[in-house]
């Protein structure tokens, strides 16, 4: 079904680029509508043959699958969900992934959240991932809940020197000194990676400058991608790695399938959202070349 859809896709959707391209060396002009029709057949041709395209991870994304990936078995894992719903589509994607690989690799998953959605969402991991897929993993032992604590960067401030002055408890209101997974945990120092997955205020930026640097810790993470650029300055030296848009999104979990065969059949929305993003992106830069030579064919003409 996947070879066959793209087959009929870029027939179809050929055959309707080479006729604007006759009209435009014609001279003539293409109505927006029709243009908007082919830019919907790009996105909906790809979603219902389910097409989809090979990723490879770049060295940014791969920098982060490799520090979860050598980090020794009981390694601790800090996963922030700094984000809302309205952003969930674009970097949920991320955030599943690093919590899947994390507990494959056997590492202990401390889950949080600067934002006040975030408590909610990482609840919602834990019954979408950890608990369909990790069924043999145990709350308090393997991974915990600890909620949403308002502040923003001020909550890094206090829990980068004492964390107990922040959490008590965690998200259902047991005490966090009865839970085996907080054993030995004093502060962020104790955490051997921090991963924070969003694209605003506060975020990866926040985790970079209120607890990487000062406590020297290694900060991982991905954000959506019109957030990205603004934080590619902070590679490779304060910030390991970065997922940027559903395209880090995508590397990521082929990386992941490709070493684990286990998740061959888990959801990879990622690379399942790649295919559209991928055709439409092919043919609005074929409409673009197409409207320049219509451009100086026009051009040509009056002269």
């Amino acid at each position: 079904m996947n070879n066959l859809g793209l087959i009929i896709s870029f027939l179809v959707i050929g055959a309707g680029l080479l006729w604007f391209l006759l009209r435009a060396l014609q001279g003539k002009e293409v109505e927006r509508r029709i243009i908007f029709v082919f830019i919907g057949l790009a996105v909906s041709v790809p979603i219902l043959f389910s097409i989809t395209f090979a990723e490879k991870a770049s060295p940014i994304v791969k920098a982060v699958y490799d520090k979860i990936e050598n980090l020794p078995d009981g390694s601790r894992v800090l996963i922030s969900y700094d984000y809302g719903p309205s952003m969930a589509p674009e970097v949920e994607p991320m955030s599943n992934a690093f919590l899947r690989h994390s507990l494959a690799k056997g590492h202990k998953v401390y889950l949080m959240g600067l934002w006040a959605t975030g408590q909610s969402i990482a609840a919602t991991a834990i019954d979408s991932v950890v608990r369909r897929e990790f069924p043999e993993k145990v709350y308090g032992v393997d991974f915990v809940n600890l909620g949403y604590k308002a502040g923003n960067q001020g909550v890094l401030n206090v829990i980068i020197t004492d964390i107990r002055k922040m959490y008590l408890t965690d998200v259902g209101g047991i005490d966090l000194d009865s839970l085996p997974i907080m054993d030995g945990i004093k502060s962020l120092r104790n955490m051997n990676l921090l991963m924070s997955v969003g694209g605003g205020f506060p975020g990866i930026k926040e985790w970079i400058q209120f607890a990487g640097d000062p406590g020297h810790i290694p900060v991982a993470g991905g954000s959506a991608a019109v957030s990205a650029p603004l934080l590619y300055p902070y590679y490779p030296t304060q910030l390991l790695g970065l997922l940027g848009g559903i395209k880090g999104a995508a590397e990521y979990e082929a990386e992941l399938k490709r070493h684990y065969p286990q998740f061959a059949d888990t959801p990879q929305p990622g690379i399942k959202m790649m295919g559209p993003q991928t055709l439409a992106h092919l043919v609005i830069m074929a409409f673009i070349i197409i409207g320049n030579i219509s451009f100086f064919v026009a051009r040509r003409r009056r002269g």
